[in-house]
């Protein structure tokens, strides 16, 4: 970004002054935006998101860049045994559609 995190809001100030909000990170001040007094988010002009987001790989192409550079079974790694346990077997919450 072209510079530093200028202008500190809370997410009530943000709504009464969005559209000030919108021209000042379009002219290359990011807003940080802070929820009792904590950041949570930080508003950037769009260029400067297209900058930082340029050129990342999705999941599908990091996992499969990920899977041609490493031979997991040359290494000796059994990925079920090595995630066993990580993830909550739980079936999760009911939901009505």
């Amino acid at each position: 970004m072209e510079g530093t995190i200028t202008e500190l809001h809370s997410i009530a100030d943000a709504r009464r002054h969005l559209p000030r909000l919108v021209r000042a990170v379009e002219c290359g001040r990011p807003v940080q935006i802070t929820r009792r007094g904590e950041p949570v988010a930080v508003l950037v002009g769009y260029r400067d998101f297209a900058r930082i987001v340029a050129g990342r790989p999705g999941f599908g192409q990091a996992y499969a860049q990920f899977n041609s550079a490493f031979d997991l079974a040359e290494l000796a790694i059994d990925p079920e045994e090595f995630l066993e346990g990580v993830r909550d077997a739980a079936p999760g919450r009911d939901v009505r559609l």
